[in-house]
């Protein structure tokens, strides 16, 4: 009887446990990021407003619609407000009204009077428009959100790895995108990793909304597989119309996407009762034991992943994006470094904000840019000396200082610099504009490139591109790409990046 007391409380702590995990646990949205362009806003008071309040609302009364998802219109052209939610495909009725009630509201406080938005959380995505963004296939913006630690530090295990989940997230796209009509265009799967005994099970989900084509949703699915980030332990990346992510950890409720159990063997007869006690202890124990050790495991992953991931997510000038892995300073240690942002201390302003020269601890010097625009965001670059190579290239008496050996060392490095966003970083980057006032020079006059506010992400093997917003400098493009938006990763050196040499003497 001690035996049957301690199976049962086995499993009430493994149901206690299963109710932290990250499918169940949120009683509101997870905010992930947002994009709503301020190019086009609408009057507080105004028609637009008022449309969009009601739409939201009737987003949120429709949030424990079954299938999860729910798209409506509100008011008349010109003022005619489009907008949709999307509920992860594993979460209850009540969840998913959970995180529309709270993304309803949320999105407001975002975007105040952004005619366009999109907000991503991890149970749910919430979008709205004033153009008809039903049934049509959208990629950008994108946002890619990635774990900071490697999946192991050996470079072969790593590219089996990184195959791994690329075929793993190829079917589960070719899942999600052949469901029935009618059903959600969802798939997760768990299959064995096969690369370390720490992560033994290799988790990945897709999902689409589901008034998308198959075909549209494939081509979706596949654009954002491959910007998924490589050789980590867990990434995604979200788009309007489609979401993928993998981890190493469980993420989702599987017991929401497994098949079916199969039916209950038959109640054995009374007069057999007594004997089928032993039966059922020793049948419940190991297999309540086996529970309980499961969920401890994918609970305790997930705590150490989830202390150790960094979302990355960032938005362009357009429609494209720009993500980069970085270190994390408490804002403390950055008052103290930049004596409380003195301006004994600025070295410049920016377009986006002012520059400030700052010490860590350690005597190392930074340069920290404190953003103006949005919520308040801080960025820590290396401090360089030289500034950029303006300074040089465009100053008479100044350009004295760039005899040919410092020239073609700067050339160099700025080839090196791109040949490696281009070829040798773990996600391709295309920077879209390179001049000299984006190099900068360090204390050796080495060149680093700097501003990356208007790069874009490559997919995995794709070799050219267009883009519907040209964004860069004109005089610094390339014809095709400034008359036409096509661009390609052919690595090209303007001259005009370091200005006339035509004019300059050898020193």
């Amino acid at each position: 009887m001690r035996i049957l007391v301690v199976s049962i409380n086995l499993f009430l702590l493994a149901i206690e446990i299963s109710l932290l995990s990250p499918a169940t646990e949120a009683q509101q949205g997870t905010y992930r990021y947002h994009f709503c362009p301020n190019t086009t806003t609408f009057p507080i008071n105004g028609t637009y407003g008022a449309n969009r309040g009601s739409l939201l609302a009737s987003l949120s009364s429709n949030g424990t619609r079954g299938d999860g998802f729910y798209n409506t219109t509100a008011g008349r052209n010109p003022d005619m407000v489009y907008g949709l939610f999307l509920c992860r495909g594993d979460l209850s009725a009540s969840a998913c009204q959970a995180c529309v009630t709270f993304a309803a509201t949320d999105i407001t406080r975002l975007c105040p009077v952004e005619i366009t938005a999109v907000a991503w959380y991890d149970e749910c995505l919430i979008r709205y428009s004033d153009v008809n963004i039903f049934s049509a296939e959208a990629e950008e913006p994108a946002v890619i959100l990635m774990n900071s630690q490697n999946i192991t530090q050996n470079i072969a295990d790593q590219d089996r790895f990184n195959q791994q989940v690329q075929e793993t997230m190829s079917e589960t796209a070719t899942l999600a995108a052949n469901t029935p009509p009618g059903s959600r265009k969802f798939a997760a799967r768990a299959t064995a990793a096969n690369i370390s005994s720490s992560f033994p099970t290799l988790y990945s989900l897709g999902q689409c909304t589901p008034d998308l084509s198959s075909s549209d949703c494939e081509r979706c699915l596949r654009f954002t597989i491959g910007n998924l980030p490589r050789g980590s332990q867990g990434g995604r990346v979200l788009s309007p119309s489609c979401n993928v992510r993998y981890e190493v950890y469980l993420f989702y409720n599987q017991a929401a996407v497994a098949p079916p159990p199969p039916p209950p063997p038959a109640p054995l007869s009374g007069g057999n009762s007594r004997r089928s006690w032993p039966i059922i202890v020793v049948i419940v124990v190991p297999i309540a034991v086996i529970i309980l050790l499961f969920f401890l495991a994918c609970w305790l992953l997930k705590r150490r992943a989830k202390k150790k991931y960094d979302a990355l997510g960032a938005e362009n000038a357009g429609y494209d994006i720009s993500t980069v892995e970085a270190l994390q300073y408490d804002f403390t240690t950055i008052e103290t470094a930049t004596d409380n942002f003195s301006n004994a201390n600025k070295l410049g302003e920016g377009g986006f904000g002012d520059v400030y020269k700052g010490v860590l601890p350690n005597k190392q010097e930074i340069a920290v840019k404190r953003l103006s625009r949005g919520e308040e965001k801080i960025l820590i670059y290396e401090y360089v000396p030289n500034k950029s190579l303006d300074y040089f290239v465009f100053d008479p008496a100044k350009q004295e200082q760039l005899d040919w050996s410092r020239r073609y060392k700067i050339i160099g490095g700025i080839a090196r610099g791109i040949l490696y966003l281009h070829e040798d970083s773990r996600l391709r980057i295309i920077h879209r504009d390179l001049k000299a006032s984006n190099i900068l020079l360090d204390r050796d006059m080495s060149p680093k490139i700097s501003d990356f506010g208007m790069a874009r992400i490559f997919g995995v093997d794709q070799t050219q591109g267009t883009t519907r917003r040209v964004v860069g400098t004109y005089g610094y493009m390339s014809p095709e790409y400034a008359m036409q938006g096509q661009f390609s990763m052919v690595l090209r050196t303007s001259l005009a990046t370091l200005g006339n040499y035509g004019r300059m003497r050898d020193p």
